[in-house]
C-alpha cells in the first residue's frame, strides 16, 4: 500500500544515536542544565525505558530528541543523529519531513494531543497529506488498519476526541503514530492517566506492534512497576531504589525502602556523583569524583562503586543491563 513507508534505513547505522545532549533553561538568573551530558545509541526494534521522579528531566530529554523544544529551554550542546542525520540544526521543514513518517510522538495526554473539534479520521487524514497525495479509499483503508493493529473498532474514526475513552484516546493517538510504520516512536508517559488493567493492556500492544513491525521505541515514564516488565533492569543504585519503592506481587514479602530526599537543586547541583547525598552506598570518593558512564561485562553503569566492584550485586541482576 503506497502509505506504508518503505524502510530503507542503512543496517549498519543505529535508528538514533544521542552524543553529549545537554539542555538548559535560560532564566533571568542564569541557566539551568535540566539535561547535562546525556548518550545512548538505540537500534532498530529496541525498547529503551527512561525513568525517574518527577522534575528530572525526562520529558525535556525526550522533547530535545524529538527536536520540540520551545523557549526558555534550549539543546546547549551535543548532536542527536537521526538515521546518520544529525537533527540538531535542522529546519522546520526538514524537522516536518521526518515526522511522523520516519519519528513519531506519543504525547502524555492524549486529549490535550488530540484536536477537540476534529474528528479521529479527519486528523489521520491530515497526517498523512502532510506526507503525500493519497486517495480518499487509501487513506480511509489505512485509517482502520492502524485502528484495527490498537483493538479500535474503524467505526471511531467518526468520533471526535472527546467521545473516547482515555485508554481509546491513548490508543488512537498510538494508532496515529503507526500511520507510515516509523523507525522510532517515541512515547512521554502514555500511560499515566490510566488504570492499571489499561496499562497493561496498552503496553502489551506496543510491544506486540514492536515485535511485528520492528521499530525503536523510547519510553518515558515514572512508574518502575510498569517498565520493569518490558526493559532490561539496571544496575545503578538510583534504579535499584525506584524497584525497591513498590511493592512486588511475587517472592517474599519486604518492607518498602524508597529513596530519602529529593531530586537535587537544579542551578545548585551537588560535587561529584549527582545520587551521593540519597544514596545508601555513597563513599568520599563519591562525593569529589563525577563517575563516567562505565562499561561491565554485564553493561553500562555511571556508579563509581560498581565499576571498581565494590557494590555486591543483588540477586536477580545478573546479565542485566543499564543504559
Amino acid at each position: 500500500m503506497p502509505l506504508r513507508k518503505v524502510q530503507s534505513s542503512v543496517p549498519d547505522v543505529p535508528v538514533l544515536e544521542v552524543g553529549g545532549l545537554s539542555v538548559d533553561y535560560v532564566m533571568d538568573r542564569g541557566d539551568v542544565r535540566a539535561v547535562d551530558d546525556v548518550s545512548f545509541t538505540l537500534d532498530r526494534g529496541e525498547f529503551l525505558g527512561i525513568v525517574g521522579e518527577s522534575g528530572c528531566g525526562k520529558s525535556t530529554l525526550l522533547f530535545a530528541v524529538a527536536q520540540l523544544l520551545s523557549p526558555p529551554a534550549r539543546v546547549a550542546a551535543g548532536s542527536i543523529k537521526f538515521q546518520g542525520a544529525n537533527m540538531v540544526g535542522m529546519t522546520d521543514q526538514q524537522l516536518s519531513a521526518i515526522r511522523w513518517r520516519d519519528m513519531s510522538v506519543v504525547m502524555q495526554s492524549a486529549m490535550n494531543a488530540l484536536n477537540p473539534v476534529m474528528s479521529i479520521g479527519a486528523q489521520f487524514k491530515d497526517a498523512m497529506r502532510a506526507h503525500g497525495k493519497p486517495t480518499k479509499e487509501e487513506i480511509a483503508a489505512r485509517s482502520a488498519e492502524v485502528l484495527r493493529m490498537v483493538g479500535i473498532d474503524p467505526v471511531h474514526l467518526r468520533s471526535y476526541p472527546h467521545q473516547l475513552s482515555g485508554g481509546m484516546r491513548q490508543r488512537a493517538m498510538i494508532a496515529m503514530a503507526m500511520l507510515f510504520t516509523p523507525d522510532l516512536v517515541i512515547m512521554d508517559e502514555p500511560t499515566s492517566a490510566l488504570d492499571v488493567v489499561a496499562q497493561r493492556s496498552l503496553m502489551v500492544q506496543i510491544k506486540n506492534l514492536q515485535v511485528t513491525y520492528g521499530f525503536a521505541v523510547i519510553f518515558v515514564t515514572h512508574d518502575m512497576s510498569l517498565i520493569s516488565h518490558f526493559s532490561d533492569q539496571p544496575l545503578h543504585p538510583y534504579t535499584q531504589g525506584l524497584l525497591e519503592a513498590f511493592p512486588s506481587i511475587r517472592g517474599p514479602r519486604v518492607p518498602l525502602k524508597g529513596i530519602p530526599g529529593n531530586p537535587p537543586d537544579l542551578a545548585h547541583l551537588p560535587t561529584g556523583c549527582r545520587f551521593h547525598p540519597r544514596c545508601p552506598y555513597a563513599v568520599e570518593r563519591c562525593t569529589q569524583v563525577a563517575p563516567d558512564l562505565y562499561e561491565l561485562e554485564t553493561g553500562l553503569v555511571r556508579c563509581l562503586r560498581r565499576q571498581d566492584g565494590s557494590l555486591p550485586v543483588k540477586a536477580g541482576q545478573e546479565g542485566s543491563l543499564s543504559r
